[in-house]
């Protein structure tokens, strides 16, 4: 359902009235829902653009959702139209709405994987059949790992060390540090609903990232991850975000 809800707060209309039921109860105790999606698709966008004009090409998206243009894949073959990218995800609308993942550039490469992130070694085995684990890979964990209430940081630590030299992370991740009340009753709202959430603390969400080079800004609320001024984005304030956002590199 929080893909769903997620499309709905997107403004796409993918999402049933349980999802809009559900999205209307989170906005009432969380009233930046919609802006906060929306800061989290920015992030992507800039964190992905960011790893592919550095030269990585190959990707893998854990947690993809309904998709929304501009996809991760477009935007790194918009800078590398030769790059491959797996998307996974264990909902099955997003399975139903696949196609829309996988048309790609005619020189890269699309995949979708229908995968949990709850079983890493699941979805890296498939991965492998679409890209090269001795070449650099970027691990996108956008917005997911908030729903891994228990066992995110040993998940994440798999999944890197499946990962060579030069490969990279991007995450980010709800928090209720700078709307505490606001965080935690949505979390709530989630977890009701049957979505299990947890919000974790700055020092919780640099865990994920133990061993690897942080990229500047570092560790910062998702709108400030490199904002792009010339780009669609809008001015969010670090409450209306609530999630943090960073990308980090291998040795």
């Amino acid at each position: 359902m929080e893909r769903t809800m997620y499309d709905y707060y997107l403004g796409g209309t993918t999402n049933f009235p349980a999802d809009r039921e559900a999205a209307g109860r989170a906005l009432a105790v969380f009233p930046y829902a919609r802006t906060a999606a929306r800061a989290n698709r920015g992030f992507m966008r800039r964190s992905i653009r960011y790893l592919a004009e550095s030269g990585i090409r190959q990707f893998i998206d854990i947690g993809t959702g309904i998709p929304t243009s501009p996809n991760l894949h477009e935007v790194a073959q918009q800078v590398n139209p030769e790059a491959r990218v797996v998307y996974a995800d264990n909902d099955p609308i997003v399975l139903i709405h696949a196609e829309a993942l996988l048309q790609g550039s005619p020189k890269g490469v699309t995949a979708y994987v229908q995968g949990d992130v709850n079983q890493p070694e699941t979805i890296l085995q498939e991965a492998r059949s679409t890209l090269d684990f001795s070449e650099p890979i970027a691990l996108s964990l956008n917005a997911v790992l908030h729903f891994v209430p228990d066992g995110a940081h040993k998940i994440t630590e798999l999944l890197k060390a499946a990962l060579p030299s030069g490969s990279a992370l991007a995450v980010s991740h709800l928090t209720a540090e700078f709307a505490p009340e606001e965080a935690s009753r949505v979390a709530q709202v989630y977890t009701a609903a049957g979505t299990p959430t947890r919000a974790r603390s700055r020092t919780e969400f640099a865990a994920f990232f133990d061993g690897w080079e942080l990229v500047d800004p570092g560790i910062v609320p998702t709108p400030r991850w490199r904002p792009d001024h010339d780009s669609a984005d809008e001015p969010t304030t670090d409450p209306e975000a609530s999630c943090y956002g960073a990308v980090a590199i291998r040795p």
